[in-house]
């Protein structure tokens, strides 16, 4: 039995989920209970810098290594935070900030324009694990996403193993669906199918809360940072025929293994979103309406284009599943499964997340590997971060082990 803190933010830079878990158990008798969980929002002038460099605008070297520190220091702060009044934990797992996202494609497009083409994928999480190490006086694993982009992976979504393991059903197939700023889902059979491991699948849907979110703050001229309960949206009407022709971009077409980011759904996006919408005269209701239906049918379209069968279950987890307009919409493109949140069986809806990358550290500290090959398309399992360790010898002593 081992305590360990997950430590997650995710697309949206809402702040850092913070999870102080209890493991025991390995693989089939993996066994989790969350002792604790928190949202540390972010330093609303950090918060804004974050998505300044996500959204592309240069930056120096000697900036870019302040950013790097500073953030370290908040998801140290939010280590130290969540564990107090607890046994002290003995592992962190830190996700840490993704500020790039590039996976390995050939001439991905978005209204005709090449915007990716790589045959390696590329992805950069700053809030180093070392200093996170040094700041708590706890061992920690970090940079989770490069072992399996060096094993020609995506490097995402690295959620579903952890899934398999915590949510599968003895009889039920199920759909695990995360709806933070980016969508994934993790597919998982019922445990008595046949190899069931390998029958596992998962991909990133598409935008989650993302484009919504960026455009309740242009809506509101900043008063809003997000559409609570998705109740702004629930008084408009989606605009089908929009719907329709967003779908037809490259990236839903695309088989998995597949993962996205801000850089194509991202503030471009939207400015094409609100262009072509221009065309249909909506109200800032019907157009947050109709972005929330995008989410709902491109997670709906891609079960069916790519699952071998629909699910009996779809469970919500991430921010998203607290939309309640959102849920509402999905419900009615997935009629024949039941639409709830991983709360409903056991498992927190808002730190699931966090509770995976603590599982995640927890596993690369066991050396147990952490990836899917058939979810990412890396060429073979592997453990996944490197592990910075804080020696009997005192604080200021870290070990630096690459995967």
């Amino acid at each position: 039995m081992m305590h360990v803190i997950g430590l997650m933010s995710g697309t949206s830079v809402d702040g850092i989920d913070a999870a102080l878990v209890e493991i025991s158990g390995l693989e089939t008798d993996l066994q989790v209970k969350l002792l604790a969980g928190a949202t540390y929002p972010y330093p609303e002038t950090l918060r804004s810098q974050i998505l300044t460099v996500g959204a592309g605008e240069p930056i120096s070297m000697a900036e870019f290594a302040a950013l790097d520190d500073a953030i370290a220091e908040q998801f140290a702060q939010a280590a130290l935070a969540i564990q107090a009044g607890y046994t002290p934990a003995e592992l962190i797992g830190s996700h840490g900030q993704t500020v790039y996202h590039r996976p390995p494609q050939t001439n991905q497009r978005r209204n005709d324009k090449v915007v990716s083409s790589s045959p390696l994928g590329y992805s950069l999480q700053l809030g180093r694990g070392a200093a996170i190490a040094h700041l708590t006086g706890i061992s920690t694993v970090s940079n989770f996403r490069v072992a399996d982009i060096a094993a020609g992976g995506q490097g995402a979504p690295l959620v579903p193993r952890v899934d398999a393991y915590l949510l599968s059903h003895a009889t039920q197939s199920r759909c695990v669906q995360n709806i933070g700023g980016i969508g994934n889902v993790t597919y998982l059979p019922a445990r008595s199918t046949v190899n069931w491991e390998q029958q596992v699948r998962g991909w990133d849907t598409g935008p989650g809360n993302m484009l919504l979110d960026l455009a309740v703050q242009q809506l509101s001229q900043g008063a809003k940072t997000y559409d609570q309960d998705g109740a702004w949206a629930a008084t408009g009407t989606p605009c089908q025929a929009l719907v329709e022709q967003w779908l037809q971009q490259d990236f839903f077409q695309q088989a998995p293994p597949k993962s996205t980011g801000r850089e194509l759904f991202g503030l471009d996006y939207l400015k094409d979103c609100f262009a072509d919408a221009g065309r249909y005269q909506l109200s800032d209701a019907d157009f947050l309406a109709t972005l929330t239906e995008l989410t709902a049918r491109s997670i709906a379209h891609s079960y069916g284009a790519f699952l071998p069968q629909l699910p009996a279950q779809v469970l919500l987890c991430g921010g998203g599943s607290r939309n309640l307009y959102l849920k509402q919409r999905l419900q009615v493109h997935l009629p024949s499964a039941s639409v709830i949140t991983t709360d409903e069986v056991g498992l927190s809806a808002d730190f699931k997340e966090a509770i995976a990358f603590a599982v995640l550290a927890y596993w690369r500290h066991h050396g147990i590997p952490g990836n899917l090959p058939q979810v990412t398309g890396a060429a073979k399992a592997i453990a996944l971060g490197e592990i910075h360790l804080v020696t009997t010898s005192g604080r200021d002593s870290i070990e630096s082990h690459p995967h």
